[in-house]
């Protein structure tokens, strides 16, 4: 089935060949939501912003005021920076501190080494923390660090099989 699955929020490029089969209707194909959001709670947006943006990533405007910020990692996912009292509203549970624990790691496929490398070196240079050890495996190369506000990120490149 070639399902063209598009992302109306953001009018996102369609993502071909996406589908998903649920549980309640067996062998019932669906087009697959692709458009993925990860809201990170952010002490300084100012400084948040900067530091994405020096990483390269373009924002979504629409998103932007004094409470929050989107970053566009690509055409199917943003990362939305929310000041921690505008994150807050959206739970009733406490706000973790990234820079003393771990409620996640994130991780960003790249499509060759050098990029890993590239992201990397922008994200120490642009205030980043170096963080975990680097992976050089059969399949897959990977380094990491943490932002401004301690969310700790991988940077990965796994090579086509074969």
């Amino acid at each position: 089935m070639n399902a063209t699955c598009v992302s109306t929020t953001l009018g996102l490029a369609p993502w071909n060949n996406s589908t998903i089969i649920q549980n309640d209707m067996p062998g019932k194909e669906h087009p697959m939501s692709t458009a993925f959001y990860l809201n990170l709670p952010v002490k300084d947006l100012a400084v948040s912003r900067s530091f994405y943006g020096a990483l390269g990533f373009a924002f979504d405007e629409r998103f932007a005021d004094e409470n929050m910020d989107a970053v566009v990692i690509s055409d199917t996912l943003s990362v939305l920076l929310l000041v921690e009292p505008y994150f807050a509203t959206f739970t009733t549970k406490q706000v973790a501190d990234a820079g003393t624990s771990a409620q996640a790691l994130f991780a960003i496929g790249m499509e060759s080494r050098e990029r890993v490398d590239e992201l990397l070196d922008r994200a120490l240079t642009a205030g980043g923390q170096p963080a975990g050890e680097d992976r050089d495996l059969d399949f897959l190369y990977g380094r990491g660090f943490t932002d401004p506000d301690g969310h700790q990120w991988d940077i990965i490149h796994v090579p086509a099989a074969g």
